[in-house]
C-alpha cells in the first residue's frame, strides 16, 4: 500500500519560493500518476503538477512557468519547487498517487497525503 508523507508547507509572502517533498513508500511501480494537488477553501482539489506513467510532466495552467516538479527514484521522493508564489496559490497542497488506468485525475486518485498548509500574503 502507498505511503504518502508530505513536508516543506509554510508561510511567505508574494513573490516568494517554497520546496514541498513527498515521501512515497509501497508499490510505486504500479502507480499510473504521482504528484501534487492542492485544494484551497471552499473549493475542490485540482491538480496542481503530475508525473504520469509515461513519466511526463503535466502543469496546471495557472503554474505558468512557476513551478518544477522532480522525483527521485532512490530517496522515493516527489518534489514540487514552488518559485514567484502568488496569494492565490495559498491551499493545503496534497501529494496522490494514482493506480488506475486513465487520465491523472483528482477523480482518479487511490491514495492522498494529509497534505500539508502552504500560505502567502501579499
Amino acid at each position: 500500500q502507498e505511503h504518502l508523507k508530505e513536508s516543506g508547507g509554510g508561510s511567505v509572502q508574494a513573490g516568494g519560493s517554497l520546496r514541498l517533498s513527498c515521501e512515497v513508500s509501497g508499490y510505486t511501480e504500479s502507480s499510473t500518476c504521482m504528484g501534487w494537488f492542492r485544494q484551497a477553501p471552499g473549493k475542490e482539489h485540482e491538480g496542481v503538477a503530475v508525473f504520469n506513467n509515461n513519466g511526463e510532466r503535466t502543469y496546471a495552467g495557472f503554474v505558468n512557468g512557476r513551478f518544477v516538479i522532480s522525483r527521485d527514484f532512490a530517496k522515493k521522493t516527489v518534489d514540487l519547487r514552488m518559485d514567484n508564489l502568488k496569494p492565490e496559490d495559498t491551499a493545503m497542497y496534497y501529494c496522490a498517487v494514482q493506480q488506475k488506468y486513465g487520465p491523472c485525475s483528482r477523480l482518479n486518485v487511490d491514495f492522498w497525503g494529509r497534505g500539508t498548509q502552504v500560505t502567502v500574503s501579499s
